[in-house]
């Protein structure tokens, strides 16, 4: 928390579903603000092949390599979702100028592991890289996982065993203090990957449960259910190593639950936060969920950040006690609800009237609040606009069109609370090839959701 604060920052850029014909690429953005070029895209690092869809990014070294001088966060790692490539990238010659070091072939992943639609990636304490999977080869769902060597990259095979794998993969976390992995669910890829169709969840494509997994022996050994339709995506523990809690963001469900180590050994979850369903008129369903899609902890456990993709808000809750959790702060960033918009409010159980569209230095923010990175002193929460390039595409076209954001919002981090930061706005609808959606952010000395302490 006391290292220097954030200079750049780095986001992959999707043009799948766009229709523009370019690859995604990995943006450089200065984020500091004494610098001439602050809040621009200082460089541009295309991928060698078309609609990749990057999403999520990890490191080959983390804070769980702490004190093995051999170890330097010099590669980040860049799974894509849809081809199943992983690139892995130099951003140790050249922070401000990443450049590819490594390109992991789809193939790799589907003859050594039998997985496909790499999704999380974070380094273990051996040196080596662990990514969580969407599903197999052909597209159905399947949790497993695929662990890279540190060194080469080189695909060593699976990290599971025991022959038993959960039906859906997304996020993961691990513990080894308390000899435990988790990892969430989000549904069937060749089912998800071109829309979302609520009668999916009825048919039984999307997941609902925390798998609950040996750290030592690599076996799933619990499954807790967190309820049908919830879709659990982004989890994390507490930071402190001797914490055996944590919290996940349920997305469609709107809720997120605390999982805790229980007196007997094993592993439970509750409710502890809820954002109740709008009515509305003019939209897909006659309910909306916030749609909880990213969670963080601050890396003192104090606050829990969480944005609400459709109903348009971040949200900042005080988790000194970790069972009830205080809401402290709130700021909307857009959304489906808003006035003069095509969806009407009937009934509605936190709000009087809908909220104003979010406009910054002249520009009207399309989307709603998705990725959210904390600065590591805890006082700027950084935001980006899009989910995924084919659920953005079905539920906030005018994004596609114009281009997400990356928007700063400035933390009370003594009392609660969060205000827009109105100097601050990186416009992803100019980019040389045509508006881009980016994705999530990432800094180059780690950060609150890339980092595990053991």
């Amino acid at each position: 928390m006391k290292g220097p604060r954030e200079e750049i920052v780095y986001l992959p850029c999707i043009y799948r579903n766009t229709g523009i014909q370019k690859p995604d690429y990995l943006a450089t953005v200065d984020v500091n603000p004494k610098s001439p070029h602050y809040c621009k895209v200082i460089h541009r690092l295309p991928m060698p092949n078309l609609k990749d869809e990057l999403h999520h990014s990890g490191w080959n070294a983390c804070s769980s390599c702490f004190g093995d001088a051999t170890k330097s966060r010099n590669r980040l790692i860049l799974p894509s979702l849809i081809s199943s490539r992983i690139y892995v990238v130099d951003v140790g010659t050249d922070p401000r100028a990443p450049r590819i070091h490594k390109i992991v072939e789809p193939v790799e992943l589907f003859w050594k592991g039998n997985v496909a639609h790499p999704h999380t990636s974070h380094c273990l304490g051996n040196g080596d890289i662990l990514i969580s999977c969407l599903g197999d080869p052909s597209g159905n769902g399947k949790g497993g996982f695929v662990l890279l060597d540190g060194e080469t990259f080189e695909v060593k095979g699976n990290w599971e065993k025991g022959g038993k794998c959960p039906p859906f993969g997304y996020d993961f976390w691990y513990q080894p203090r308390h000899n435990v992995l988790m990892s969430s669910e989000w549904g069937t890829p060749k089912v998800l990957a071109h829309g979302f169709n609520p009668v999916d969840v009825e048919k039984g494509h999307y997941g609902h449960h925390i798998n609950v997994w040996d750290w030592s022996s690599h076996t799933l050994i619990q499954a807790i259910d967190l309820g049908k339709g919830s879709i659990p995506l982004e989890i994390r523990f507490l930071h402190n190593p001797d914490a055996a809690e944590g919290f996940v963001g349920c997305s469609l469900g709107g809720t997120v639950h605390r999982f805790y180590k229980t007196e007997k050994g094993d592993w439970a979850a509750e409710k502890v936060i809820e954002v109740p369903r709008k009515k509305v008129q003019g939209w897909l369903l006659p309910d909306m969920p916030g749609l909880i899609t990213d969670i963080l902890i601050s890396l003192d456990d104090r606050f829990l950040y969480f944005s609400n993709w459709l109903h348009g808000d971040i949200r900042q809750y005080d988790i000194s006690n970790t069972r009830q959790p205080k809401l402290v702060g709130q700021v909307f960033l857009g959304g489906s609800i808003v006035k003069g918009g095509p969806v009407t409010v009937v009934e509605d159980k936190e709000l009087k009237c809908q909220p104003e569209p979010f406009v910054i230095k002249g520009k009207r923010v399309q989307g709603g609040p998705q990725m959210i990175q904390l600065s590591l002193d805890g006082k700027r929460l950084y935001v980006s606009t899009s989910l995924y390039s084919g659920w953005d595409k079905q539920f906030y076209p005018d994004l596609v069109k114009e281009g997400s954001v990356m928007l700063q919002i400035d933390v009370d981090t003594e009392r609660g609370g969060l205000k827009a930061n109105t100097n601050f706005l990186v416009d992803f609808g100019k980019e040389p090839d045509g508006p881009v959606l980016a994705h999530e952010i990432r800094y180059p000395g780690g950060d609150s959701t890339s980092d595990i302490w053991i």
